[in-house]
């Protein structure tokens, strides 16, 4: 569900994703996302969701506000729909 390309440390390895404090999702499908998980992020910490130029990285709009859920689970209030 989650692909990001730009998330490593200068040794190669791959950053876990909660440690970034931004973080990218990409699909190559349209997608209906009524909630999504956060690994090892604490529950209760509140997180954005913006919407973002897949090619300039610029940030389009701000989708949604959450708090993280027990686990890691975000549920939205509104599923996103990615196009």
């Amino acid at each position: 569900m989650v692909k990001s390309d730009s998330w490593h440390h200068e040794n190669g390895a791959m950053l876990p994703l909660y440690h970034d404090p931004h973080f990218t999702f990409r699909f190559a499908e349209d997608r209906i996302i009524p909630r999504f998980h956060l690994e090892g992020i604490e529950a209760g910490r509140r997180v954005n969701v913006f919407k973002i130029d897949p090619g300039t990285g610029e940030r389009l709009g701000f989708l949604a506000t959450a708090n993280v859920g027990e686990g890691g689970w975000v549920g939205l209030r509104e599923p996103i729909i990615v196009r």
